[in-house]
């Protein structure tokens, strides 16, 4: 792998031990991959996670004199000041996240704690190099804006943009991006759960290949929820990092060009039938429920104000929590524009900085939670809460009622 001079000073030590860290790191990523050179990013964004092994490592390279040539913006990790009143928490668990906040912005971070950075924190044009962390981020950055960035891990992501570059491999490259097999979707797809499953039900089979969607049905142009829930889940229940959808997507409007001038047959056909066995399959539980919790990815405005629609004034039964977590600015929308204090008067709690993967739920644990995202379900239940996932107006429904029926 071919170093510049500059770089290999900074490799060296020659820049400090923060800088020459996140270098080896980078180097060693380059190698493994066969990446023949580092080329600049301009963008990048760190799912810092609010866990000790990454803000260790930001901690280790702040403490070594390194900063963020590239600013980048952050994923969310909890409220510490409005949650830990409301939950219990452990002092260590509130230390690691004060000491999360801390590191982050000493090394020059952008402390924007959203997961949806491609929504308006942070968005990169066509064909721009960047570093981007987050499971339904990077996903979205690639396939919806054309921009090029592997999957980055936290720690990679922080140290692109400590050096202001990323190695030269994966989706960087045009020929890495191309589609892999062809997705006939005959499904109907209404609203960003339908969306959310059948990333999910791709995903599964896709394993790291590149999916392209052909829509036989498809009656109207899919919303930026609705695409946010499809990489989500592309690359949760599998490794997919872009995604094409023919005539739609900037990499697929030339139809001949996504499978480098071949005519593939296709590999899946995916209709009703099988996204309703998906949905049984990835929950299968019923009965009193104890939390709804939504925002996986966070909502945006327009979620938010559909939620209050559903429930037309009505009330969350005693006893259950409803949490919708959202970013700071679809907040502030929701707080100015009146939905959040009529939310408030029907049980729903909103809430921003806030991830659902956080030691501030867990008091919830050991009862039954409900959602409309796959991803939000496979994390909390590694932490030991079972969760049914259904559509929205469902969850409404079942927050009315206190259970699942």
């Amino acid at each position: 792998m071919y170093l510049t001079d500059e770089e290999k000073r900074t490799l060296d030590g020659n820049s400090g031990p923060g800088n020459q860290k996140a270098m080896e790191l980078l180097y060693a990523l380059g190698k493994a991959f066969d990446a023949e050179r580092l080329i600049p990013v301009s963008r990048a964004h760190v799912a810092l996670s609010g866990q000790e092994g990454d803000t260790y490592w930001c901690g280790l390279l702040v403490d070594g004199g390194a900063r963020c040539k590239v600013v980048p913006t952050t994923n969310p990790a909890w409220d510490v000041e409005g949650l830990s009143r409301r939950f219990d928490v452990t002092d260590d668990e509130l230390e690691l996240a004060v000491r999360t906040v801390d590191v982050y912005r000493r090394i020059g971070a952008e402390l924007t704690f959203c997961c949806t950075p491609g929504l308006g924190t942070n968005v990169p044009l066509f064909g721009e190099h960047v570093a981007f962390s987050e499971s339904s981020a990077t996903p979205y950055v690639n396939s919806v804006l054309g921009a090029r960035s592997n999957r980055e891990s936290s720690v990679s992501a922080l140290a692109s943009a400590v050096i202001g570059k990323t190695p030269l491999y994966g989706l960087h490259l045009e020929e890495n991006r191309k589609g892999d097999f062809l997705v006939v979707v005959e499904a109907s797809m209404n609203e960003p759960y339908d969306w959310g499953i059948l990333g999910w039900y791709i995903g599964r089979f896709a394993g790291s290949r590149v999916p392209v969607l052909r829509f036989r049905n498809l009656d109207r142009r899919p919303s930026v929820e609705d695409l946010l829930y499809l990489g989500a889940e592309l690359n949760t229940s599998g490794a997919v990092p872009v995604y094409h959808i023919e005539g739609l997507t900037p990499e697929a409007l030339s139809w001949p060009s996504v499978f480098k001038g071949k005519t593939p047959e296709a590999e899946l056909i995916v209709g009703d039938r099988e996204l309703k066995e998906q949905e049984e399959t990835l929950s299968e539980n019923k009965g009193p429920i104890n939390l709804v919790m939504l925002g996986c990815p966070q909502y945006t405005y327009s979620q938010i104000r559909r939620v209050e629609e559903l429930f037309k004034g009505r009330r969350v039964k005693d006893g259950v929590g409803f949490w919708i977590l959202t970013s700071f600015d679809a907040l502030e929308l929701a707080s100015r524009s009146g939905e959040k204090e009529r939310l408030q008067e029907s049980g729903v709690e909103l809430v921003a900085d806030t991830c659902i993967d956080e030691p501030c739920w867990k008091s919830f644990e050991g009862g039954l939670g409900m959602t409309d995202s796959p991803k939000c379900a496979y994390y909390r239940e590694r932490r030991g809460q079972p969760f049914v996932i259904r559509r929205l107006s469902e969850c409404v429904e079942a927050a009315v009622r206190g259970e699942v029926c």
